[in-house]
Formats: C-alpha cells, sequence, structure tokens
C-alpha cells in the first residue's frame, strides 16, 4: 500500500459512485479477482480526461470495459475511444458491457496482441491509457510516443506496484523482478526523456502522468 490505510478509506467515503451499470461493473469484478482501476485513480483518470478534452482516445487494457465506460462519461461527444484487449472472455463482457451503456458507436474494441495492434496503428492519440501487462510497458513504448502528438497525454497506470517497487529484488517474489526492473527502466526513461514532461503519482498502484513536449497544432 502506497497511501496509509486511514487516509485511503476517508478518501474511498468521499466516493459519490460511478453510475449503476460501472458500480455493478466493480463489484462482479472483484468478486471475480479481475484487475479494474482502483477508485481514487478512477477519480484522477475522469478529471484528466475533463480537463483535457480529447478527440482520440487509446486505451491499452481494456478488461471488461470499465475504464472505457468511465472515459466515454465524461469525454466530450465528439471524442471516440479505441480499446485493445487479448482475452477471449473479457473481450466478450466488455462487448457487452458497451452494449448495456449504448456507447458502442464510440468504443472501438480490437482484439489481439497489444504489441501486434500498437504496430498497426496510425493515430495520432490525444489521450493513452495504459493498463495492461505491466512487464510490457517499456517494450510498448517506442509505438505510443509515435501515436502522440505535441500536447498529448499517457497516463500509466499501477507503475509503483503497491509500494513493492523499491525493495530490493530479493524482498519480491522470483516472478515479479523481472516486472519490477522493467518498470524501473520505464520510470526512468519516462522521466528522463527530453520529448516528455512526468509526474509519478502515488495513487492506488502509482500512476505516471506523461505529457509531450512541443506546440500542439493549430484546430
Amino acid at each position: 500500500m502506497i497511501v496509509d490505510e486511514r487516509v485511503r478509506d476517508y478518501i474511498h467515503s468521499l466516493e459519490p459512485g460511478q453510475g449503476s451499470l460501472c458500480d455493478g461493473i466493480a463489484r462482479e469484478a472483484e468478486a471475480g479477482n479481475i484487475p479494474i482501476i482502483k477508485k481514487e485513480t478512477a477519480a484522477l483518470l475522469k478529471t484528466l480526461i475533463t480537463a483535457k478534452r480529447p478527440g482520440a482516445i487509446l486505451e491499452v487494457g481494456t478488461a471488461v470495459g470499465y475504464s472505457a465506460l468511465l472515459m466515454a462519461g465524461v469525454m466530450p461527444d465528439f471524442c471516440r475511444i479505441t480499446t485493445i484487449e487479448k482475452y477471449e472472455p473479457r473481450i466478450l463482457a466488455a462487448r457487452e458491457n458497451f452494449r448495456k451503456a449504448g456507447v458502442g458507436d464510440k468504443v472501438t474494441l480490437l482484439e489481439g496482441d497489444a504489441g501486434e495492434i500498437l504496430q498497426s496503428l496510425s493515430g495520432p492519440f490525444d489521450f493513452i491509457f495504459m493498463d495492461a501487462a505491466k512487464g510490457q510497458y517499456l517494450h510498448w513504448l517506442p509505438n505510443i510516443l509515435r501515436l502522440m502528438e505535441p500536447g498529448a497525454m499517457l497516463l500509466s497506470d499501477n507503475v509503483l506496484q503497491e509500494g513493492t517497487i523499491v525493495q530490493s529484488r530479493y524482498g519480491v517474489e522470483r516472478r515479479d523482478r523481472t516486472i519490477h526492473a522493467r518498470m524501473r527502466e520505464y520510470l526512468y526513461r519516462l522521466r528522463h526523456m527530453e520529448e516528455l514532461e512526468t509526474a509519478i503519482v502515488p495513487v492506488g498502484d502509482g500512476v505516471a502522468v506523461s505529457v509531450m513536449k512541443g506546440e500542439p497544432r493549430p484546430a
């Protein structure tokens, strides 16, 4: 845990809820051990989308569609979401949730391996949300940057691994060591790339907020 438990619980007590559909999806995801973003991360995501007012959103890691629905609920009417998922059960659940929410015309779900799909996209995207295989963030970064223009925002979730990323490699399970090493390298690159301005924020499991530098193209 990154934030003191009492502080986290207090923040959660202020949560107004995400609507009956999304709240139901969240309960089902928790019961089925399906990973979705934490409440405080959801609040940050919605706030960033509201402030950014993007025209094109890319999400890497649809899961059951929870985050996409949160973004769809606050994005401008002209905005469209492209989201990527490879696991068939989650794809089916996400499509059904998009149908229930009536956002099928605003959300395009691409099925398959994210690394392969990212190579095929042309973009650009105003906002990119990374919430898939954490050990792959580093490998996906070149294509993510290619899909961004000046002013575009990248939100990377779970980057602090609930705080365990600061532990020695011998203090974490063997299966997590490679993920931690890659995530540390990913965060280092985000913070030291001249083309990005990045803040690492201890919210939820930790998020990195990056903005592509430069002058945006005139509308």
